[in-house]
């Protein structure tokens, strides 16, 4: 039996296949799987009788396709995921607003009511002692937190001095020092403020703590 042969309108239908005119409204994927549909089907117009498509080849080619159609489905269905989580996101965050939070940082504002602040320990310790100073450096009290468990500890100072004297209201800081048997720590400490707004940014949501500046979700280690 004799071989078919190529035509000029044949070759022509070949060549055109590969170089579709684009739609754009078509995805990339969707613009590849039609054109090779097209040039499959011409491939089979035009197939050699005593040497046809190669089966194995074929599937490998149509799975390849698949494949490709499949991620583009999935990358879609993620983002929309994506989506949908950031939503719930900026809804969680706006409720934080007027609340407070324990984020990194180790000043406190003392007020009438006292001051707020807090420790975060990475692991158990025998006794964890908190050293509040002044503007100018000085230490004004020194408070015993006793033994504390791994994790965030919150603290209230009363706002009186190791004297006994009250302290005058304003911006303190304070450092921690946590000790188990001779071995001494600094464990991360831990300021108060409450959250006045939520910004989106490139980074994600934020949160306005205040004065003690912007924060994201995974700063904030306690909520009141």
């Amino acid at each position: 039996m004799a071989a078919t042969a190529v035509t000029t309108s044949q070759a022509e239908q070949i060549y055109q296949s590969l170089n579709p005119t684009r739609d754009k409204s078509l995805s990339v994927v969707n613009e590849a799987e039609n054109r090779f549909l097209t040039l499959l089907t011409t491939q089979l117009k035009n197939q050699d009788p005593l040497n046809p498509l190669d089966n194995a080849q074929l599937t490998s080619q149509l799975a390849q396709i698949s494949t490709v159609n499949g991620i583009e489905k999935l990358n879609a269905m993620l983002q929309t995921l994506l989506a949908g989580l950031q939503d719930t996101q900026a809804m969680e965050a706006a409720a934080l607003v007027n609340r407070g939070v324990l984020v990194p940082g180790s000043s406190m504002a003392l007020g009438e009511q006292g001051g707020i602040g807090g420790v975060e320990l990475a692991t158990p310790a025998e006794e964890v002692t908190v050293t509040i100073k002044d503007a100018n450096g000085l230490v004004v009290r020194t408070l015993s937190l006793g033994a504390q468990d791994a994790g965030v500890v919150p603290f209230v100072w009363d706002g009186k001095a190791d004297n006994g004297a009250q302290a005058a209201p304003g911006k303190y800081s304070y450092s921690i020092s946590a000790k188990t048997g001779t071995t001494t720590s600094t464990p991360t400490a831990l300021a108060y403020g409450l959250v006045q707004g939520v910004a989106r940014g490139s980074n994600g949501l934020t949160l306005d703590v205040g004065p003690l500046g912007e924060f994201g979700f995974n700063d904030v280690k306690q909520i009141f």
